[in-house]
């Protein structure tokens, strides 16, 4: 049979299982990305001789393969003395590839802020705290949404690469269940599926954020 129904649905509860560990990868590692990409678009920012440094890691970050950087989470920092299990190695490799990514994405947005506000920001008095905090960020995020909705979608669809240090979300569990059953076709389909349904949702929230900032 090119399709079987019946194990389909013995399969499904065991993907949807799988599911939620990618969405839960997923979400970690964007959260990471965000927050660390803001970080470091804002020592560029505020600190020119530092921001030289933070440029070379993240062209670095950005030059190398993710799969490499979860590599050598998972297998060399070991040998440091720092064990992290293959879950935690596999989210904060994507969370640091795609905070380079978020960090340019942050930075045009800042770009774009007239100059003019910081001085008069400074004209009033106002620390560069309260500056950055209530004046520059607010009117940075919203133009740079859609590019962060982007990434978002592009490291969901980057967690299958956690199947290479065997966490067991959506691609390893369906390559597992292929290898015991012999049959790929149904579980590979399944994911597939998935993919596309929790890609078309993501891109739906990012769409509902970005008319939500646009009506304040």
């Amino acid at each position: 049979m090119m399709w079987d129904w019946t194990f389909t649905f013995e399969i499904l509860p065991v993907l949807a299982r799988a599911a939620i560990m990618t969405v839960e990868a997923t979400a970690l590692g964007f959260v990471i990305a965000a927050t660390l990409g803001l970080v470091l678009a804002s020592i560029r920012l505020a600190f020119p001789v530092a921001g030289v440094a933070v440029t070379v890691l993240v062209e670095l970050i950005r030059s190398t393969p993710l799969l490499i950087q979860i590599f050598f989470l998972y297998f060399v920092l070991p040998k440091a003395g720092i064990v992290l299990d293959a879950f935690t190695a596999g989210v904060a490799a994507i969370g640091i590839h795609y905070a380079a990514y978020c960090s340019e994405v942050y930075r045009a947005g800042f770009e774009n802020i007239p100059r003019g506000q910081w001085e008069a920001s400074i004209a009033l008095n106002l620390s560069p705290w309260n500056t950055f905090k209530d004046i520059i960020l607010p009117q940075a995020l919203p133009p740079v949404v859609p590019a962060l909705g982007n990434y978002l979608i592009a490291l969901f669809k980057e967690t299958p690469l956690l199947s290479a240090i065997a966490v067991l979300e959506l691609m390893q569990t369906a390559k597992n269940i292929g290898s015991e059953t012999f049959r790929y076709t149904e579980p590979v389909t399944l994911v597939g599926v998935f993919f596309l349904v929790m890609s078309l949702v993501s891109a739906g929230i990012i769409r509902m954020l970005e008319s939500w900032l646009q009506r304040r």
